[in-house]
């Protein structure tokens, strides 16, 4: 078996480092050779210019494509890896299109891994712990009014006036805030064309509590049937979101404004333009500290009185291992992989793991790459 690892990304270091270093039979593949051999050319010389015919070739059954390219390349990847009998991992979200690849793998018997990075990643197995844990509550009645938030934020350490810095290419935080969102508020179907337009004020039960800016991404409806709510449960919230800075709206005031109007092909080459400037001008320096805090909740209300309510709350920052990004985008990653090539995730296209065994082992390696890491009980 052989670890096909596609990419050498900012985000994608640590744990190739890991799988590297473990002893793991491991090829790496990067579209720019030199930049690999900078990453990890220390620890192995099986590194190669990434093609994808050339990949074809040499990946055989039970082989392991990771893929931590642009998502156009996912798809292809994992479907290439199904017609060798080859498994697949990547911390992207499911596409509609990996989805339809669901069959297939099943019928190979392979496993489609995704959304095994932070967020989606890390947020889902704090879901899945606190769902079994509210499960197996005392409190646990299907009749309860359930609330659920997942807000996760990579910020920076030290604070700057743009509230805000880049530790990959800008384009795809700038094309996030034309997508819009789905969530549920008091109750019901909360719909967004625009993040600033759901904009909302968090206080993360941190240490010291501090109060951050946040709004809905994507769909958070369809993480529901994952996460374990049944179609009978009362959901009065149920959100998965972003979280930024204090005054970063304000900061970005012009930045929403532009975004708006852009449309078409025109639209687009004028968010790369807008993507190259934000990258020079508030990217972060060699060395600079990120940080990464992730809260996710769920309470459950019976008669207006609160029966269970607890936060998983993660706070993390670059240190002399890297940047916290890297570590919680790539090190899950890793333990994916690790996963499936014990066979212990199954055929199939799936997003992380919700058997608590894998749960719990994923979660205290995520505790080693934290500062501080912990589950609130509200009383």
């Amino acid at each position: 078996m052989t670890i096909h690892w596609c990419g050498t990304g900012l985000s994608a270091i640590p744990g190739l480092r890991r799988l590297i270093e473990a002893g793991q039979d491991v090829i790496v593949w990067n579209r720019t050779v030199e930049k690999a051999q900078a990453a990890v050319g220390d620890l192995t010389s099986r590194i190669h210019s990434f093609d994808f015919d050339t990949l074809a070739g040499v990946t055989e059954e039970n082989d392991i494509i990771v893929s931590m390219l642009p998502g156009d390349w996912h798809v292809p990847l994992a479907e290439m890896a199904i017609n060798k009998g080859a498994h697949f991992v990547s911390s992207s979200y499911i596409s509609p299109e990996m989805r339809e690849l669901h069959g297939k793998a099943l019928l190979k018997g392979v496993a489609l891994v995704n959304e095994v990075g932070l967020d989606p990643g890390i947020d889902h197995l704090m879901a899945h712990h606190l769902m079994s844990d509210y499960r197996a509550a005392p409190a646990f009645d299907p009749g309860n009014d359930l609330s659920f938030l997942s807000y996760c934020g990579g910020i920076p350490k030290h604070p700057n006036p743009f509230r805000y810095k880049f530790s990959w290419s800008p384009l795809g935080v700038l094309k996030a805030l034309r997508s819009p969102s789905r969530s549920i508020r008091n109750y019901t179907e909360f719909t967004v064309d625009r993040p600033w337009n759901a904009l909302s004020t968090y206080i993360a039960p941190l240490d010291t509590p501090e109060s951050f800016e946040v709004y809905p991404n994507r769909d958070s409806l369809p993480f529901m049937e994952d996460y374990g709510f049944e179609p009978g449960w009362r959901v009065k919230e149920f959100v998965r979101g972003t979280l930024r800075l204090k005054g970063w709206a304000e900061a970005w005031s012009d930045v929403f404004t532009e975004v708006e109007q852009l449309e078409g092909p025109d639209g687009d080459a004028r968010l790369e333009e807008i993507s190259d400037r934000f990258w020079q001008d508030h990217a972060y320096e060699e060395g600079e500290p990120d940080r990464v805090v992730l809260c996710v909740a769920l309470k459950a209300e019976a008669e207006g009185r609160t029966v269970y309510h607890k936060t998983f709350v993660m706070d993390a920052w670059g240190d002399e291992r890297g940047t916290a990004m890297a570590r919680l985008v790539s090190i899950p990653v890793a333990l994916a992989v690790e996963a499936v090539a014990k066979r212990e995730i199954g055929a199939g296209v799936s997003p992380a793991p919700h058997e608590p065994k894998l749960v719990a082992r994923f979660l205290g390696e995520v505790d080693k790459l934290a500062q501080h890491l912990q589950v609130i009980e509200h009383v």
